[in-house]
């Protein structure tokens, strides 16, 4: 079974629509390093009936990125078709994907993401508006149900289907368990088996290792990857080379995760705009891409003041500089 988007015959690695971080510097990032799909972070449809600049932005892509999904949310049927439609027209992704899963208060506040789970019927009812507002596939991506007490995989996939969907990413916790404790792979597997459509897991990869099993575990489609990226797209160049039966390359030196986080910054730049904002809001990166480094917290913490690309570069050359000494010296 192949997602509408997708042709190739191998398990597609999608890269998980993230706000604040699956924008175009760190989705044409992790193409590079073997994401097949990337998304959009998740906008509001409100925003884009209303043609609110910012959240058009975030709707922007570059060619490299295809193929992209654009993830909408909403509690309104109608506003979804509308912000539905305009994405078609204006931005031509190669699918549109409907978040039912951000469990974040000020979005499920207004019944959004995650919101929606306490009321199906709306839920059939916004996917069906959306089907009908376009000819582009759409998609869903959700949890396992609002709480333990409503927790019904199976059935909100099912009538997420008979809704309309073509493809059901399912991260397997409720929208009470936020992100902690464990996603519950059995409700995928039990998902891949009650769905016609295709069906991507998603919760708890960390590692390559991690997407091998999951696959194996469950019989997903393709598995969509979060949180375990952050400051780590090496996740995607690992999984990809176990999944095609190949050893996993080594982790990234300290000077490769330096290169890629000032490639990742310098993208930054041209595509957000040159400007001490960019760099600022650009700090949570270096702080991933340090981690578990000799000396990281210190590391983080001169990081986490930078107001310039090249304080961060004299920064990362000072950390490099004993080491290169020494192997001079060897």
């Amino acid at each position: 079974m192949r997602l509408p988007y997708f042709a190739d015959s191998g398990v597609p690695l999608l890269l998980a629509p993230m706000a604040g971080v699956s924008e175009p510097p760190f989705r044409q990032i992790c193409r590079g390093m073997g994401a097949d799909v990337v998304l959009s972070e998740f906008l509001s449809s409100e925003a884009i009936r209303r043609r609110i600049r910012r959240t058009l932005e975030g709707a922007d892509f570059e060619e490299c990125e295809r193929p992209i999904g654009i993830q909408i949310y909403g509690a309104d049927a109608r506003a979804m078709a509308e912000a539905t439609a305009l994405i078609t027209e204006h931005y031509k992704p190669e699918f549109i994907d409907i978040n039912f899963g951000c469990p974040v208060k000020k979005v499920v506040q207004r019944n959004g993401g995650s919101g929606c789970l306490r009321d199906l019927d709306l839920v059939a009812q916004i996917i069906r508006a959306c089907v009908a507002a376009t000819h582009l596939p759409i998609t869903v991506k959700t949890r396992s149900g609002w709480s333990d007490e409503l927790r019904d995989p199976v059935g909100i996939a099912r009538r997420m289907q008979d809704a309309g969907a073509k493809a059901f990413t399912l991260h397997a916790r409720t929208r009470t368990q936020m992100f902690g404790g464990k996603a519950n792979w059995d409700e995928i597997a039990r998902v891949v088996d009650a769905l016609d459509v295709p069906v991507i897991g998603n919760g708890d990869i960390q590692t390559g290792e991690d997407v091998v099993r999951m696959v194996r575990y469950t019989g997903c489609v393709g598995v969509m990857i979060g949180r375990g990226a952050f400051g780590n797209p090496w996740l995607f160049r690992d999984a990809r080379a176990l999944l095609a039966g190949q050893t996993k390359p080594p982790a990234p030196t300290a000077e490769e995760r330096f290169q890629v986080a000032l490639e990742h910054a310098r993208l930054a730049i041209r595509l957000q705009g040159d400007s001490r904002k960019t760099v600022i809001e650009f700090r949570k990166h270096f702080g991933w891409y340090t981690k578990g480094l000799h000396g990281a917290s210190e590391l983080r913490a001169r990081l986490f003041q930078v107001e310039s690309l090249a304080e961060a570069e004299a920064i990362f050359g000072a950390y490099l500089a004993p080491r290169t000494a020494v192997a001079e010296v060897a």
